[in-house]
């Protein structure tokens, strides 16, 4: 046995400490979809609603070994590794300095500081992530404090890998899953995993998956060194990294970059959008990367197979439910945005209302300015039950001699008008 499953089966027990080990789910929805045995490791039903407990939890008991009389700690993140870092700190009786952008939405400060109590004290600095961390760590230098990195340390790296002795030892080990479906960010969870996998000799294949607008670790294999990404969506919060871990990177750069899959944020909404009103769980974006990326793979690949999808977290701001059903109503083809030129004559508007079908409806009306004597310039949200009945309306508006502009999928007109 190897140093490093023996230090993973050690994290693992003290993980019992503190809770229970989190539900390996079949779910029939999926299961019946793919053709498969399809289980979901519920990662959201930790008591941090996140795996990132994990890592800050073994770590935090790494340093105590060397350094039992360590009181002040100190994390820098706007999200799951902040409350992860929270609830061990409460847990331990230590104090605990997290740093956070001051653009960070209320809810989320509420939780960490929910989680944490009086063991804990939030720093809001800087408007960029990059600030914060350079506060955060200029601080721990300045104030006797330990740091504890989010993923790019061999402590957390272990913490996170405990989740796959967790999935083997539910399945039992001489029946492990087929294929493991698992979220990318700074590549704690991930290496964390495939090193334990490749440490056991098993052959339990993996497919990592990145939000489009953050896909570091794919850019980073292609070009076969790290790469810094210039510019990242931060949608997937919790997986939205311009660079994969140094350690991380170290155990995942001879990953296969075929096996490395990149998730379009608005489609990512519409899987948000189907597991919360089919199945009832609420998932933030990156803890539905798993499941969404089960629709890029070949279902003869899947079909038959044991398939287990880490849900990474379910820490989901229901203040952003609206943006979540906006965006997979678009993708979905659903709902559009168009610029009308409406004539400026009585009956017109009724005469456009007229061609409209019996499923579509006008989501959002708003006249934007006169641009000529006789017309003016309507923009029009428009939703409907079927994509395909945008193509019927388009035609009657055709030949009934409205001019129109689809701007759906113009993002800079997007951004500013809707």
């Amino acid at each position: 046995m190897t140093n490093f499953i023996k230090n993973v089966k050690s994290a693992s027990a003290l993980m019992r400490e503190l809770f229970p080990k989190t539900p390996l789910q079949k779910n029939e929805f999926l299961s019946h979809k793919y053709s498969a045995d399809v289980f979901l490791k519920r990662e959201d039903l930790s008591p941090v609603r996140s795996y990132k407990i994990r890592g800050a939890l073994n770590s935090m008991n790494r340093i105590f070994a060397d350094k039992p009389d360590a009181k002040h700690f100190v994390c820098a993140s706007a999200g799951n590794h902040a409350q992860g870092v929270a609830f061990v700190c409460r847990y331990f009786n230590v104090k605990g300095f997290i740093f956070m952008p001051i653009t960070t939405p209320q809810q989320k400060i509420d939780k960490t500081l929910s989680f944490g109590g009086t063991n804990v004290e939030i720093k809001l600095t800087g408007d960029y992530f990059d600030t914060t961390l350079k506060a955060a760590i200029d601080f721990s230098k300045n104030n006797d404090a330990i740091f504890l990195p989010p993923f790019d340390n061999l402590a957390v790296i272990e913490g996170q890998a405990t989740v796959l002795d967790e999935i083997l030892d539910q399945f039992g080990i001489e029946n492990p899953p087929n294929l493991v479906f698992l979220a990318v960010g700074g590549g704690g969870l991930s290496s964390g995993m495939i090193k334990y996998a490749k440490e056991l000799k098993s052959y339990i294949e993996f497919r990592l998956v990145e939000p489009a607008g953050a896909a570091s670790l794919k850019a980073s294999l292609l070009k076969a060194e790290q790469v810094t990404l210039e510019r990242v969506n931060n949608f997937v919060d919790g997986a939205a990294v311009a660079r994969i871990g140094d350690l991380n990177f170290e155990v995942l750069k001879d990953f296969s970059p075929a096996h490395t899959l990149t998730i379009n944020e608005d489609r990512l909404c519409l899987t948000m959008m189907e597991m919360l009103n089919t199945e009832g769980i609420v998932l933030e974006p990156a803890g539905a990367l798993s499941i969404d990326a089960l629709k890029d793979v070949d279902c003869e690949l899947l079909k038959g197979k044991r398939i287990v999808c880490v849900v990474s977290g379910g820490n989901f701001d229901f203040e952003r439910l609206p943006d979540v059903k906006e965006r997979a109503l678009r993708f979905s083809g659903k709902k559009k945005y168009i610029i009308l030129r409406m004539p400026q004559r009585p009956g017109a508007l009724r005469e456009f209302l007229g061609l409209l079908g019996s499923n579509d409806d006008i989501a959002r009306f708003e006249y934007l300015k006169k641009s000529a004597r006789n017309f003016g310039s309507v923009l029009l949200g428009i939703e409907t039950s079927q994509d395909e009945n945008f193509d019927i309306l388009f035609n009657k508006m055709k030949n009934s001699g409205f001019e129109y502009q689809d701007i759906t999928e113009n993002e800079a007109l997007k951004e500013f008008i809707v």
